[in-house]
């Protein structure tokens, strides 16, 4: 079945862009706060990372809500998802924190408010410690601290989970569910029990591009694999480093992919201003689940921060 990349640039309160930053073209939904004469000038940036397996759509809801709060939004599709170009290479956290790095440069910002769910928190949580002066603050919903995500997985991760994570690194098999039937399954599965995702046609269309499948289990895979290779222990060596801008977590209180119990040590991690909350009644994907909490939490998040300040021109450190 061929899918048309141009269906997945659905219309609605926001424009699309195709942007290069760290090598690569990101595809790129904006809204933009009411009476702006100049793109992203005067606003501040609040940039939304999607999870798995989802696509920049899954922030819909958020995108129309913030540029209303005077926000610019920003919901990009990270690399190998839906729009965005698929690298042959670059599936590491520093290749991920560089391109969310290289768009909020590229759409004109000093620096950024990241907000992440799921997989896309795993790279919002590591921005501060790699990108740190392009990052201004981090929200992270359904994902636990990426150290005690790694080294306590097997007492903080249900067994369900942990079985998809293994079945992820087979060759060709896991590449072949997610362009047949996983994506409905994984949204099912997680969620709140009697959740049905709206948008569910929408992901598996996306995993059905060309090279999609692989490109999003390569991620996953450089997650298991990379542990104890050095690159991995550079990367949660440098994440050790408590994180001193401030914080926002989220979690579903039905999440049945990574329950309310894996964020009990990310306290331990954040030095700066942090707020952690429970959404009662809601599962894995709070973006779709929970839209009207998560953006009430995001807005007065966002109201407490201190203004933006300047920062130099590169923010990414080298890990190698």
């Amino acid at each position: 079945m061929s899918v048309d990349p141009a269906s997945l640039l659905i219309e609605g309160p926001w424009t699309h862009h195709h942007i290069s930053a760290n090598g690569a073209r990101f595809h790129v939904a904006v809204s933009e706060p009411a009476g702006e004469d100049r793109v992203g000038v005067e606003s501040p940036l609040v940039l939304l990372l999607h999870g798995f397996p989802q696509t920049w759509y899954a922030w819909r809801h958020q995108l129309p809500a913030l540029a209303a709060a005077g926000y610019r939004a920003a919901a990009m599709d990270l690399r190998g998802f839906g729009s965005s170009d698929k690298p042959p290479r670059g599936h590491d956290a520093l290749s991920l924190a560089r391109d969310v790095s290289g768009v909020i440069r590229s759409l004109g910002a000093i620096d950024a408010v990241v907000v992440g769910h799921g997989y896309g928190a795993q790279v919002a949580w590591s921005m501060p410690t790699l990108a740190p002066t392009v990052t201004r603050a981090i929200g992270v919903l359904s994902s636990p601290h990426p150290v005690p995500l790694r080294s306590r997985s097997p007492r903080l991760v249900p067994a369900g989970t942990l079985a998809s994570l293994a079945f992820a690194q087979l060759p060709f098999v896991p590449e072949q569910r997610l362009r047949r039937d996983w994506v409905g399954q994984l949204l099912r599965a997680w969620g709140a029990p009697g959740w049905e995702p709206e948008a569910a046609s929408i992901y598996a269309d996306a995993m059905r591009l060309p090279s999609v499948a692989h490109h999003v289990l390569e991620q996953a895979r450089w997650q298991v694999r990379s542990t104890p290779r050095p690159d991995g222990q550079r990367y949660l060596m440098a994440m050790r480093e408590r994180i001193s801008v401030p914080v926002l977590g989220l979690h579903g209180q039905l999440d049945r992919c990574l329950p309310p119990r894996s964020r009990r040590y990310d306290a331990a991690h954040v030095a700066g201003p942090s707020t952690f909350r429970t959404v009662p009644g809601a599962g894995h994907f709070l973006p779709e689940e929970a839209p009207d909490v998560v953006t009430q939490h995001l807005r007065a998040f966002l109201r407490s921060l201190p203004d933006a300040g300047s920062g130099p021109d590169s923010g990414l450190s080298d890990l190698g």
